[in-house]
């Protein structure tokens, strides 16, 4: 029950943190969602980096789309995970993107914490020319021990 506690604390947190930054964001509306397959990872007191195997869902109804990518860390990361899945809620500056547009660079705060069964959250901006945000649905869920929080680098490339 301690360890649900601080978890929930560790997300509320970054969420707090987080918040002035995206409230400061250009208009964005919501274009979809991008779920996440993660692959293992040993935090390395100062950073992580994790293979991906994405897919995205337009809100539009159109076919879904394939990514690969990864995800690193910079900042306090200590354990180890066994792999999870992230969840965000695609936010684009314009209506209806075409497709490959998720393909880019992404950077922003990131918080994960796990004790057995784990989360966290990721709140990243970025893609073709900074015009895509990603927001917490990302909510991590990891199998492991880990406590992370700092900066994160996502890259996804299409994956056709």
């Amino acid at each position: 029950m301690r360890a649900y506690r601080f978890s929930l604390s560790a997300i509320l947190l970054l969420s707090a943190l987080t918040a002035p930054a995206v409230a400061q964001q250009p208009a964005y509306t919501k274009a979809g969602a991008l779920t996440c397959r993660t692959s293992a990872s040993i935090g390395l007191l100062v950073g992580s980096r994790q293979g991906l195997q994405c897919v995205f869902k337009p809100d539009s109804g159109g076919p879904a789309e394939s990514y690969v990518g990864t995800i690193g860390r910079l900042g306090l990361d200590i354990g180890i995970t066994a792999g999870g899945v992230l969840g965000w809620a695609v936010l684009a500056k314009v209506k209806g993107l075409p497709r490959g547009a998720l393909a880019g660079t992404y950077a922003g705060a990131s918080g994960d914490i796990a004790l057995g069964i784990g989360a966290g959250a990721n709140v990243l901006v970025g893609g073709s020319h900074r015009s895509v945000a990603l927001q917490p649905i990302s909510v991590e869920g990891q199998v492991g021990v880990n406590l992370a929080l700092g900066v994160a680098k996502l890259t996804l490339r299409s994956g056709r």
